[in-house]
């Protein structure tokens, strides 16, 4: 997998640029926003509903288990984190680099690790994307969609590339003491030169199982769309049900408006406003989950199971599945045969 790399620089010039964005850092323990993210969203409803997808994911047992199996495996620590995010996504978790946690004690620490962050995510919108920070460590991210929108990222890092030496540790000390960090010299060196070096091949692997767990996020994001019930009206309930039991048929807003009680008019109305999505892109994300079940039988052609879960053509099917998915039916299906990938990626990755 290609991936990039990106030097921050950490001359003069890059001190300064830390301290002009240190009003962006940490203050009191929190991170505060000083300006525009490299992304936004085409709305502040959007951005809301990515943000509470992206804490839901978390939330979630598929990503907790790849959570435990990735670091497990490397070492490392791993995030998923939103598009707008201004936090360091591993500060204060599990396996986060002692020498970070060390360094990251002043607003010009912090916010020259926020800079390396947009830099980031800048990169990643695409594909996998790795930059360094002016200590010389990487951090990694590779970007997780929902159908066709970036919605977050899936992160690692602060690693080095290649073994340290004493030079670059003195050029980092020095930087270190520009930003005005007060802490133990020798505890400092002890930390530095015990980050974990990722030598390429081991590193191409990382990249790889982070891949994997993108595309699994990607598909459970729909999944999560439909789950979210939080304190909705009962007549959306019901509405939700009605849709589940009736989605094989050629289903209509006023079918479910009249079902529910409702006109037509303001059924739509709250349903947009309750769920974030309109009904016929809802109704497509039931009839799309379903067919991922049906996808898992090898005998059902693709083309039954499109007619078999309630689309009218199979070329509808296609272009709204690949929508939600990000794959075609056809590929969703092929990757489904290749679920132990991610075994074999961890297998590969421990015998390094």
């Amino acid at each position: 997998m290609k991936t990039a790399y990106v030097q921050q620089a950490s001359d003069n010039g890059g001190l300064a640029d830390a301290s002009a964005s240190g009003r962006a850092a940490r203050r009191n323990g929190r991170v505060l926003r000083a300006k525009e993210p490299a992304f936004k969203s085409p709305g502040s409803s959007r951005t809301s509903a990515d943000r509470s997808l992206i804490e839901a994911l978390i939330n979630s047992k598929v990503f907790q288990d790849y959570e435990c199996a990735f670091t497990e495996a490397t070492g490392l620590p791993v995030a998923l984190r939103a598009v707008e995010s201004w936090q360091l996504p591993h500060h204060g978790h599990r396996n986060e680099s002692p020498f970070c946690a060390m360094v990251l004690e002043t607003s010009r620490a912090c916010a020259s690790c926020l800079q390396v962050q947009e830099k980031l995510a800048a990169g990643a919108a695409e594909e996998a994307h790795t930059v360094s920070c002016p200590a010389g460590l990487c951090d990694t991210a590779v970007p997780v969609r929902l159908g066709d929108r970036l919605i977050g990222f899936l992160q690692t890092g602060q690693v080095f590339r290649k073994t340290p030496n004493q030079a670059q540790f003195e050029r980092t000390l020095r930087l270190v003491a520009e930003w005005g960090v007060n802490v133990d010299f020798d505890k400092l060196k002890r930390a530095y030169f015990a980050t974990p070096v990722v030598p390429t091949k081991r590193h191409e692997a990382v990249v790889r199982l982070l891949a994997i767990f993108a595309q699994h996020l990607s598909m459970l994001s729909n999944q999560v769309v439909l789950q979210q019930d939080k304190a909705e009206p009962p007549v959306i309930t019901r509405a939700k049900e009605y849709i589940q039991e009736h989605q094989t048929e050629n289903l209509r807003l006023g079918h479910v408006a009249r079902a529910v009680n409702t006109s037509t008019f303001y059924f739509c109305k709250m349903f947009k406003k309750v769920t974030g999505i309109n009904f016929t892109d809802y109704l497509s994300r039931v009839r799309v989950e379903k067919s991922k079940n049906l996808l898992l039988n090898p005998n059902l052609r693709i083309s039954e199971i499109a007619f078999e879960v309630g689309f009218q053509s199979l070329t509808h099917f296609n272009r709204v599945f690949k929508k939600i998915l990000g794959h075609s039916p056809t590929e969703y299906r092929a990757q489904l045969l290749g679920t132990s990938s991610v075994q074999n990626m961890v297998n590969f990755y421990q015998s390094r």
